[in-house]
């Protein structure tokens, strides 16, 4: 059964951003030779995502994806992606991109149709994966815990989940991140 998780790498003192909506943070955390992030294998069972405007823009900005949007394409291929807005955003050319603003269900249905039997990824931020949350659309929370503090910023999850929706059911060191996998009941 296809999952919806949210997959990100957050600071040890839970942000996912900083005060200026920036994960320059995360490029500053050195690795162990050989050793990476384990996206490449999560992101192959992925057959649809989706992202906040403020990611969007960031991912826009940061890898210069309007003037260069073959970038795009090494990062996530040809799975079609969800831009959740209320500002008009520049689409990069060529990308398989839906703008869309409001309820997450009816969303959620487009993208598990997409996904043809594959998992949902939400890739943040943290208000938009609450939101699929209160509806009980959130199955999974992937947390690549940095060994970075901001002190502030912009949070991993800004909703209260408590104890009886979520199970650990995952702990992996890689180089200096600690992976946590937690499992999210739609019920409790």
């Amino acid at each position: 059964m296809p999952s919806t998780q949210y997959y990100t790498a957050t600071t040890i003192d839970g942000f996912i951003a900083d005060e200026h909506n920036s994960l320059d943070w995360l490029f500053e955390v050195e690795g162990e030779e050989g050793e990476g992030p384990p996206f490449a294998a999560f992101f192959a069972g992925i057959g649809a995502f989706a992202m906040g405007a403020t990611t969007y823009e960031w991912i826009l900005d940061h890898d210069k994806l309007l003037e260069n949007p073959a970038k795009w394409h090494e990062y996530y291929g040809d799975v079609p992606a969800w831009v959740f807005t209320h500002r008009s955003l520049p689409p990069i050319p060529g990308v398989n991109l839906t703008f869309v603003r409001g309820d997450v269900r009816p969303v959620h249905e487009a993208m598990t149709a997409a996904a043809a039997g594959k998992n949902i990824w939400l890739v943040g931020g943290g208000a938009l994966v609450g939101a699929f949350a209160d509806e009980g659309l959130l199955d999974e929370v992937i947390l690549g815990v940095a060994p970075v503090t901001l002190g502030a910023g912009a949070p991993v999850l800004p909703r209260r989940l408590s104890s009886k929706r979520l199970r650990l059911t995952n702990v992996e060191r890689l180089s200096q991140f600690a992976y946590l996998t937690y499992s999210v009941d739609a019920r409790a």
